[in-house]
């Protein structure tokens, strides 16, 4: 595919699943918000029952004011990314009940309630629970993501460690010091790279092909895993395009992918395979590096 028009809609379509990676992430930290607030309307609900009784005249909203949230809230780059991606969790009240109800009925909700302990860390204990053992075990919750997300089931796992990473990081009561967890430490050196090694990688795919198919003819193409081959494909062009990165650094980066998105074998069959190609490369004198990218064994 090396069509100019084809190319730029496949680059903005990477960028796009990129960015879906973060909404995900603000969505989750807004339902954690609207969760906490549904405490007020749970209040009013009981508070107008025909008979209430003194609990419900006076219910325990400790949740409405948790710390870690209210600093949330209060988070410039939370409230820009909330309406960047128009996010309105009070669009589903029953949605937020059906949640909110499950968390009422277990017994870490009701030891919260009762703990007068109202620090920032404690604050965060409670919240992380909503998220693992609430949110992320509520079959509603995930069938909504996955319905927004085609790539929920990959991207989920970024995601929670985004989540985790700003439960951690947190910690000052000033809300303007407080930072949300980026895609990346430095997403615009990264995102050239990642734009760069997909369309070096699409411009060079016939070639990345035959050298493929060079070191596998014992194989029946029918064999080999599609991802196998996109990771081969990739690895190449990162061994020949990007000169400041490491050969190991590259295998090593691809072999630990294979374990996580392709078969129980193609760490094996993959790493057999680059071996040969990169020794062919390194006798036509077609890889180059410079500077930490000289470094390997």
């Amino acid at each position: 595919m090396t069509d100019k028009r084809d190319l730029a809609s496949s680059k903005k379509n990477l960028m796009n699943s990129i960015d879906n990676v973060y909404e995900m992430y603000i969505r989750m930290l807004a339902l954690l918000s609207e969760i906490t607030e549904y405490t007020a309307i749970d209040a009013i609900e009981r508070a107008n029952k025909h008979f209430p009784t003194p609990e419900d005249l006076n219910p325990n909203q400790k949740l409405l004011h948790n710390k870690f949230i209210v600093l949330l809230q209060k988070n410039p780059e939370f409230q820009a990314a909330v309406n960047k991606y128009q996010v309105n969790w009070n669009a589903e009240p029953d949605f937020l009940k059906t949640v909110y109800n499950k968390l009422k009925a277990t017994p870490e909700y009701a030891a919260y309630l009762a703990d007068p302990n109202d620090s920032l860390e404690e604050s965060k204990e409670i919240i992380k629970f909503i998220f693992r053992k609430i949110i992320l075990k509520s079959q509603n919750i995930i069938q909504t993501f996955e319905d927004k997300f085609i790539n929920w089931s990959v991207d989920k796992e970024v995601m929670q460690g985004m989540v985790a990473k700003t439960l951690k990081n947190f910690v000052n009561e000033d809300p303007f010091k407080n930072k949300l967890t980026p895609i990346s430490a430095d997403w615009d050196e990264d995102s050239k790279f990642v734009q760069d090694l997909f369309l070096y990688t699409l411009k060079h795919n016939n070639e990345y092909q035959e050298m493929i198919a060079e070191r596998t003819k014992n194989w029946e193409s029918e064999r080999i895993a599609l991802m196998d081959t996109i990771l081969m494909k990739m690895a190449i062009c990162e061994l020949m395009n990007f000169p400041s990165i490491p050969v190991k650094v590259t295998i090593n980066e691809y072999l630990d992918l294979s374990k996580d998105y392709s078969t129980p074998k193609s760490n094996s069959f993959i790493n057999g395979i680059l071996d040969k190609i990169l020794g062919d490369l390194k006798r036509t004198n077609s890889i180059t590096k410079i500077g930490r990218g000289l470094i390997e064994e």
